[in-house]
């Protein structure tokens, strides 16, 4: 059997990168004890997102990044999905990923704006782009953590629990094919009609309340921005030619077992890695803004606000009175504000998160 395959350039930088990971020969950093003596010498790891180590640290980043971000009020999780027939044309293009964004972005403030036009009431939320399921087929979706609220022109905050689906829906259908079409031209019109016709009810789009905190929530989405498209616990045999792997179908949860030949493994693994520089989350009305203007709003929504300088001075007296295993008071005294947040999160970053959190109607994989 004859493979021709074209790989992107950032699939080519990526696997080099995850195949020499930890590897001696490109470098590393010696580390040694002033009372001892004790050498260690650390390998550099590759940061890459598609190597299973690296990818787990860039999730652990990008949580901490949004956990910081985030106002002290409801959230509420929506799940953003596209016609099957679309897909390959956001295969093909990639650059077509961006519509998803600037479409939820659109609809988003869409539904807020039409609460009050006076007020223009302004919701904070994260868009984060996935775009594999359970069988790593390319399945593009914007899974979005929206407040449940919005600050207006001379209202401070307006609590909102209540989501139009149906507009969701039929708003996020309209804006994204009216999106492609301007990107496609009229090639895109038949494609356009005939999903119309086929989607009368529009785009699904989940949108329930969640049974958690934001934070949890955060942390759920996050497992996903640096895990591996696919565990080794789900990879059942390699022989050489051809990978034998399973997963649990989502519709029912039926197992299902796969054998492709390895370069298709292959292909539906890198076709998931991202173009360099794309941005996979992004941050829209107020957390498009930085938190240190936004002291009001906090102060609004909830009478026991926190700063970020605040919450590091309790931190670092904590810290100080009890240092941390390895470290002295000294050492935490001479931290910055922002190590002593990181430091904190990574203690914490292990607590468990529960599924059953979520509910029945709470967060599924596709």
């Amino acid at each position: 059997m004859i493979y021709l395959q074209h790989p992107r350039d950032s699939v080519i930088e990526n696997v080099d990168k995850m195949i020499n990971c930890g590897n001696p020969s490109f470098g590393g950093a010696m580390y040694g004890c002033g009372h001892c003596g004790n050498l260690k010498f650390v390998p550099f790891r590759c940061k890459s997102r598609f190597c299973p180590t690296c990818g787990n640290k860039y999730s652990i980043d990008r949580t901490t990044s949004m956990s910081f971000k985030i106002i002290k009020t409801p959230h509420r999780h929506c799940i953003f999905t596209i016609a099957e027939e679309l897909r390959p044309f956001f295969l093909k293009d990639r650059s077509l990923l961006n519509c998803l964004f600037s479409a939820v972005n659109s609809v988003i403030s869409r539904m807020f704006f039409k609460i009050n036009k006076s007020q223009r009431f302004t919701p904070g939320f994260i868009c984060v782009l996935h775009t594999f399921g359970r069988d790593l087929k390319w399945n593009p979706h914007i899974h979005c953590l929206l407040s449940e609220g919005g600050a207006g022109t001379s209202i401070p905050w307006r609590k909102v629990d209540h989501f139009n689906y149906r507009l969701l829906r039929d708003s996020f259908q309209t804006t994204l094919l009216s999106e492609l079409l301007s990107r496609l031209g009229d090639s895109f019109k038949k494609v356009k009609s005939s999903i119309y016709a086929n989607h009368k009810n529009g785009f699904y789009v989940r949108a329930l309340p969640n049974k958690c905190e934001p934070s949890k929530v955060i942390k759920y989405i996050g497992r996903y921005l640096g895990h591996p498209v696919i565990a080794t616990s789900r990879i059942d045999s390699y022989d050489g030619d051809f990978v034998t792997f399973h997963y649990n179908r989502h519709e029912d949860e039926k197992l299902i077992t796969e054998t492709v030949p390895v370069l298709d493994f292959i292909s539906m693994l890198t076709q998931h890695i991202p173009e360099k520089h794309f941005k996979m989350i992004r941050y829209y009305g107020l957390y498009a803004r930085h938190r240190k203007s936004d002291l009001k709003l906090h102060r609004a929504i909830s009478n026991e606000y926190i700063t970020e300088a605040q919450l590091a001075k309790e931190l670092r007296e904590k810290y100080m009175k009890n240092p941390p295993e390895g470290m002295t008071s000294a050492e935490v005294r001479s931290m910055s504000d922002d190590e002593l947040l990181d430091m904190d999160y990574f203690f914490h970053e292990f607590d468990d998160i529960n599924d059953d959190d979520f509910g029945e109607e709470g967060f599924y994989i596709f």
